[in-house]
């Protein structure tokens, strides 16, 4: 079933988001939800409300224990502010994994190639990613690993509008269109800035891309 979330069902009493969309519509029998579900107006509803009405409505409902990582819960907001925050330490605690993006590699405007260096472009599907700016990074391509130098933003000094995901790789030059990749990042270098010239951006990506080879090398 598919809601659409408007004002309607915004407004939406926690006692009829029970009766109408849990019971009359979707004839819930047992309900799993997580320790801090919220529903309802004014998020009034909570597992306890879930549980008072249990017995009416003929359902068995039960709660999930939050995961926590030191005094924090581990929650998809936690992991993100982790992630804009460049803590990818924390974040791949709160994973269980690296935090990494994927796509297959789409054609660019292949300015990179003029200054040297070439990237693999991957456009993202978010309107907003949890990340922005220039990284140190893995690459995994057809089951080998690379090192390199990404940056995640929509790439300002160019007039770039749309978000994407360009990777130079080092000591690489496959051609990778229509490749599948994944990208793991390492570490933050700095925040995406727009340059007042192509030669500026060059040169930044120089030092970009030795401040990167020195921090993976190093690992």
């Amino acid at each position: 079933m598919c809601i659409k979330f408007d004002q309607q069902f915004a407004n939406l009493d926690a006692h009829e988001f029970i009766a109408n969309l849990l019971v009359a519509r979707l004839g819930i029998k047992f309900l799993v939800v997580g320790d801090d579900f919220r529903f309802g107006k004014g998020r009034k509803g909570d597992f306890a409300m879930l549980q008072q009405h249990a017995y009416q409505y003929g359902y068995d409902v039960v709660s999930t224990q939050s995961f926590r990582h030191h005094d924090s819960r581990i929650s998809s907001t936690e992991i993100r502010t982790a992630l804009k925050n460049g803590d990818f330490k924390v974040a791949q605690e709160m994973l269980g994994r690296p935090f990494a993006i994927a796509g297959k590699v789409v054609h660019g405007a292949k300015k990179g190639r003029t200054i040297g260096f070439p990237t693999a472009n991957v456009l993202l599907k978010r309107c907003i990613a949890p990340i922005n700016g220039v990284f140190a990074v893995n690459v995994s391509i057809d089951g080998q690993t690379y090192k390199g130098v990404a940056n995640v933003g929509k790439r300002p000094t160019v007039d770039g509008e749309r978000s994407q995901l360009e990777v130079h790789i080092f000591d690489f030059a496959e051609r990778l269109y229509g490749k599948f990749i994944r990208v793991e990042f390492n570490q933050k270098l700095r925040d995406e800035r727009k340059f007042d010239t192509f030669e500026l951006l060059k040169q930044q990506i120089k030092l970009d891309a030795q401040k990167a080879k020195q921090l993976l090398c190093a690992q």
